[in-house]
This record gives structure tokens, sequence and C-alpha cells, in this order.
């Protein structure tokens, strides 16, 4: 697998293990979410990816074709120097990707200077359940990025530092010396408010100089964008002045600061303050700079006041006060005089044109000052252009000097963002370690605490004691368990990317993938129903996941019969807990009570319950996380909470009643509740009765009988009381 960004020159190629291989490609397909993909004609990707699926012939990506497109586009006689030596398939890849560009876009070519192997095992895998569950950059209701991870985390300042916050943010690291590299350097802007202020401030008016340089190396740039770049570049000394002091916990990052002083200098010295937007407008050069472009400015000016000065200048020769020097379009400049003054017109005046009044003149002198006015601001035109053109490619040739203090400024930004968030929110420095532990002390939900208006967000701790490997997580809905277990999860993933995290204190070791199950929904375009999603992505992850890996399950079993979710549900747990190549920490939440019994049968469970305060009938949840199993579900509680009519809600409760009493049986139906009555009824034994009877001969007293007889036939005795 390749991917290339034409807009900042990204160009990259990975061999993914042949065991998860397409669990692998799709996750990495996700996380890097391409506007297009580019595949063999011989083979089907599935549906559901991101991007436009383009299809390629199948002899395109033949091996020793893609090897010659590499080696002539880098001008190198092996790619080895590339880390290539091995990897015939990213061989294939890359090379398939450089012939499409050739074929459609040829001038992105220019921007894929670097090429760069890259594997997996770098950083931790996250498939595309666990993306969208936890929400990382983007919702799953709106596919927004406020309300997402990445949302509470953005306070960057810079287009390129908020491109590579999400990078960060899809990207965990596995290796602990660069995320305590990270972590010293949110902890440099963390501890010191105002170098962050300072900082954050001097960021502010930078444009995308990554974008921007890569224009210039692609031959696209315009003369406003040489201007941000030399805005952005004259801005560089004052930045580094600020940060020269700050040892060693920055020095990783600014190793690669180039203040590129000579870049600046052909930039100030080249172009004019405020030039016009495209070069089809002159005034894009300062003067100064070629001595070609000055004299023809010059001339061209020397031309116009003279032209200017003719009429004053020929009258006074002449002795023609009325002479005039006019212009149009057909016959450029000329002198005109009436006919009552054509005998003292001089001798090397030419005629033109004759008028009803007067005669038009040339000279040609007048004629070549003309050539130079007209002919002049194409030529400056042209020359401008052709010096632009030039001091792009001088630009072109230490683009990589730019590029480099482009992604110094991305990385100062995104720490000094992630030290602002940690400073709003009360955010803590993680300790991250080898070993295999998980403790959270007072951990909170870095989403939802921002949500909630006017109210305080319970915090709650995690610690896995020795050998527990599954924690069983019961208790009602709108308590808060899915909450918990994804706040987890995102407190683990915040300290692998060298965040701070919202809790009190955290001890994390290092965890190699996380996997969810949460949530159900149907894939219908597939043919799969919601339950068997939920499968399909359980099934990936008991096959996948590792001693190392952190599983966060809810609900499992639920898109099924009771019976049968319970026992997949404990069949899950045995399997991780048994396995001895699993055996993944796992936070579990369900509402089968049944599963409570586990941590009686396998060591490594433990029953956790969210606390429910109730009184007089009303049921208070307390989102606090306690030690033990709940008994109850409060679901009818919860379903009054939400709204649902009162006899709704009643009558719920009469049949969880019955239902609690019976051991599940079923429930008797009570032939006098309210009942739905028919529209248009087939009859009815009173109109009967009635349309049988004669009035006419029914006297009072019998009629009285009979209304009595109908009130004992047809009312009941509850609605006679009433």
């Amino acid at each position: 697998m390749a991917y290339v960004d034409i807009t900042t020159g990204e160009f990259a190629v990975t061999e993914l293990a042949a065991k998860d291989i397409h669990a692998a490609w799709r996750g990495e397909i996700f996380r890097l979410n391409p506007a297009e993909i580019l595949y063999p004609d011989t083979i089907t990707l599935g549906d559901g990816l991101p991007g436009h699926p383009t299809p390629w012939p199948a002899w395109r990506f033949e091996s020793g074709r893609c090897q010659e497109e590499l080696l002539g586009h880098f001008g190198v006689a092996s790619l080895d120097g590339f880390g290539m030596r091995d990897l015939s398939l990213g061989v294939q890849a890359a090379g398939a990707i450089v012939q499409y560009l050739t074929e459609t876009q040829p001038a992105a070519l220019t921007l894929l200077t670097r090429f760069r192997v890259y594997s997996l095992s770098e950083f931790m895998t996250l498939d595309a359940a666990t993306r969208r569950n936890l929400e990382l950059t983007e919702t799953l209701r709106g596919a927004s990025t406020s309300g997402s991870l990445l949302g509470v985390l953005d306070h960057t300042l810079t287009p390129m530092g908020k491109r590579l916050l999400a990078q960060w943010v899809s990207k965990p690291l596995l290796d602990l010396d660069q995320i305590r590299q990270r972590q010293a350097g949110v902890a440099t802007f963390f501890n010191d408010g105002l170098l962050r202020a300072e900082i954050r401030q001097m960021l502010k008016p930078y444009g995308d100089l990554e974008r921007l340089a890569n224009r210039v190396i692609g031959s696209m740039a315009l003369p406003r964008d040489l201007v941000s770049i030399r805005h952005a570049l004259a801005r560089l000394p004052d930045l580094g002045d600020v940060l020269s002091g700050e040892g060693l916990s920055l020095e990783p990052v600014m190793s690669d600061f180039n203040l590129c002083t000579e870049e600046l200098a052909l930039l100030e010295s080249a172009l004019e303050e405020e030039p016009p937007a495209t070069l089809q407008h002159i005034g894009v050069i300062r003067p100064g700079f070629s001595s070609e472009l000055d004299g023809v400015v010059e001339r061209s000016r020397h031309a116009r006041e003279w032209i200017a000065n003719l009429e004053q200048v020929e009258r006074e020769r002449a002795g023609i006060k009325s002479l005039k020097v006019g212009y149009n379009k057909v016959f450029g400049y000329y002198i005109e005089v009436t006919k009552a003054n054509t005998d003292r017109v001089p001798e090397e005046y030419i005629r033109k044109q004759t008028l009803v009044n007067s005669e038009r003149y040339i000279t040609p002198e007048l004629k070549e000052y003309e050539t130079l006015v007209l002919n002049a601001e194409e030529r400056i035109r042209e020359i401008e252009s052709r010096l632009f053109r030039e001091v792009c490619t001088r630009l072109a040739g230490s683009a990589h000097r730019i590029l480099a203090t482009g992604r110094v400024l991305a990385q100062l930004d995104v720490l000094a963002s992630l030290a602002e968030v940690a400073v709003i929110g009360g955010y803590v420095c993680p300790e991250v370690i080898q070993e295999d532990v998980l403790e959270i002390r007072e951990g909170r939900h870095p989403v939802v605490e921002k949500t909630l208006l006017a109210k305080r967000f319970v915090p709650n701790d995690v610690h896995f004691e020795e050998g527990e490997r599954i924690r069983i997580i019961t208790g009602p809905n709108m308590s808060g368990k899915s909450t918990l277990i994804r706040q987890v999860a995102l407190i683990v993933l915040m300290a692998q990317i060298g965040s701070y995290v919202p809790a009190d204190a955290a001890t994390i070791g290092l965890v190699d993938r996380i996997f969810t199950r949460i949530g159900a929904q149907d894939e219908i375009h597939a043919g799969q129903s919601t339950f068997m999603v939920e499968m399909v992505e359980t099934a990936n992850i008991l096959h996948h996941a590792s001693p190392r890996s952190l599983l966060i399950l809810d609900e499992i079993g639920r898109g099924t019969s009771t019976y049968d979710g319970v026992s997949i549900a404990w069949a899950v747990v045995e399997y991780i807990h048994n396995h001895p190549g699993l055996r993944s920490k796992t936070l579990f939440a369900t509402h089968y009570h049944e599963l409570t019994q586990l941590a009686e049968l396998l060591p490594g469970v433990r029953n956790y319950n969210v606390a429910v305060s109730e009184a007089d009938k009303q049921v208070v949840f307390l989102h606090k996380v306690v030690p033990g199993g709940a008994d109850r579900s409060y679901g009818i509680h919860v379903g009054q909470l939400a709204g649902l009519p009162s006899p709704v809600v009643q009558r719920a409760g009469e049949i969880l009643h019955q239902l609690e009493a019976s051991s599940g049986k079923a429930v008797s139906i009570d032939p006098r509740a309210p009942q739905q009555l028919a529209l248009f009824p087939d009859s009815n034994p009173l109109v009967d009765e009635l349309d049988a009877m004669d009035i006419n001969t029914l006297s009072p007293i019998e009629a009285l009988n009979k209304l009595y007889e109908w009130k004992k036939r047809f009312v009941s005795d509850d609605h006679a009381t009433e």
C-alpha cells in the first residue's frame, strides 16, 4: 500500500502482514481517509470504503515497470537507499501511483521529492469500527469534528498544525521514547503559561507554509503565495529567539528549524510589498531587482512624459495656439491643427488624416515614443513573468528547508495546543510504561465533560488489580456504563499520542491495539443485519487481539434473543479469559446480570456496577462505579424519564412484577384492560335488541324495566359505581 498527498508532497509506502491482511489494510485505509483509491482491475475492494474507487489495468502494477518508474522519477540507480530492498509489493504500489499521476496530474510529480517507508508496528492499530465508535475525528451523527476527540484537542492556530494533530490522533505511538519526547514538549508549554501564550500569538499569522512551498515546487505559485512565504520567513528570527533558551525539551523539535535567510533575502529583493494577485497585471517585481526591467520601465516613463509635454512644446515651436495632441485606437498618437493654421505646419509633419475643419499629423519621433509607450506594458509583463518564474525556480531548489521549517511550526502548534487543552481542562501528564498495567484515578471523558451544561462530570477510578483481566460492568441505561468504558479507551489513546489526560493521575502500560464493539447498526448495503454486524466485529476482535490489547465491549449479544445473547456473551468472556494468546484487558458493559456469576468461576473476572439511589419511587443515577454486580436494570424508570405515556409505564411495571414472580413465564392479560375499539363493529347486542323492539306498544313501566336490565347486562360494576 502506498499513498500520496499531492498538496503537501507526502509520499509513503508500507507492506502489511499476511496474518491480518484484510483487517489491517481496511483499518489503514480508514486511517488515511483518501480521496481516491487506485487498485488493479483484477481484484475486488468491497463496499463501505472512503474515497472514489478507481480500477486500473493490472499490467500497470507489473513489478519491473513500477521499479523503472520509481528509478526514473527519483533519478537513482537503486531503491535500496529508500529502504525498498525487500518490499517488492510496495514497489508495485508506489510505481503505480507515479504512473497514474504522470497521466492525470503531471504537475504534482514535482512535489514528490521525498519517499518514506513506514510500518504499522510503529503505531497503535485502530480498525474502522474503533475509530467510528470512539468518535476520534468525527461524530457518529453528522460526521462533524465538533463533538469528537479531535474537536476537543484541536486548539491549533495554523493549517499545518491542524493536519498534524489529526495524524497524531489517528496514529497513537508504540515507542516509549517518542511518547516521552512529545510529553516533554507539551510540559514545556504547560508549565510556562507566558511562553505558551507568546508562541501561540506568534504562530497565529502563519499561513500554510507546507502547501505554499509545494505550490512553488509544482510551478503553481502566484505572486501573493510568495508574499505569504516572505511574511512567514520574516517572523522566524523572533520565534527562534523566544525558543532558543528552552533547552532539551524542545531540542528534538527544533533540530530542523531553519531561518531560511537566503530565501527571505531573495523574496524581499524580488517582490513588491503588495503585488497584484496574478501575473496578468504589472507591478510584481520590485524596482532594483532587474536592470533590464528597470530600463524598460524607465524608458516607458520617459516616453509618457515626453508625449505629455509634446503639445506645449509644439505650440511654442510652430506658433499655433490651437494645436492639440490626441490619441485614438486607429491612428495612435497624432497632432491636430485647424485648417486656418495649416500654412504654419513644420515640414517634418506627415499628414495622416483630413477632417472637415482640421488636419491630423504625425512625426517620426512621435511614433517612436508611441511605440515605447504602447509596447512597454506588454514588455514589462513579459519580463516580470520570466523573472517571477526564475525566482520560483531558485526558491524550489531550497524548498526542502522551508518544508522542514513548516513541519517544525506544525509540531510547535500541536504541542502548544495540547498544553492549552490540558491547562483549560485540568489534565495531568500520564506515566506511560512498558509494564502491563492500567491505573486511572478520577478519570473523566474528555468530550462528554465539555458538553455538560451547569453539571459536574462524575469521575471514576479504573484500576486493574494483579491478575485482573476482565471487568464486567452492570447497571441501568443512562447510568454511565458506556461513557466509562469509552473514556478509558480515550485516555489510553491520548496518553499514547503524547497528550495529557483528563484524570487526577494515570499509569498506563503500552497498548498495542484498542478494539471496540459498541452500538448496533444494520449494514443493509452489505446484506448484514444488526446482529450479523455485531458478530462480525466480535469475531474480528477475538481473532486479532493480543495480551497487550484493550477491549471495549458494550452489550454483546443484545441483537438476538435473550438466551442466545447471554450464551454468546458468556462464551466470549470465557474465551478472552482462557485463551493463552488473548487474555486482553477488557471492559465489558452488559445488562445480562447472569454474567456476574463469572466472577465466581474465573479468577481474572471482576464485577462492578454503576451506583443508583432509589427513594420515594424516584431513581437517581449517581454515575459512580463501585465493586459488585447490579441486581436491577431500572429500564422502566428510564422509559418514564424519556416520556413514555403513564399507562405504558404503569403496565410495564405490572408485567415486570408478574415476570419476576413467574420466572419469566407467560403474562396473564386482564380482559377488562383498556382495548382498542373497532371503528366499524360487525354487530352490537344492545343495538340489535333496540332495533327489534316495538316501542309503540311499550308501556312506561316496561321501558324502565328494560333500561334496568340493560344496565345490569352491559355496564360493569366499576363503571356503575363511578
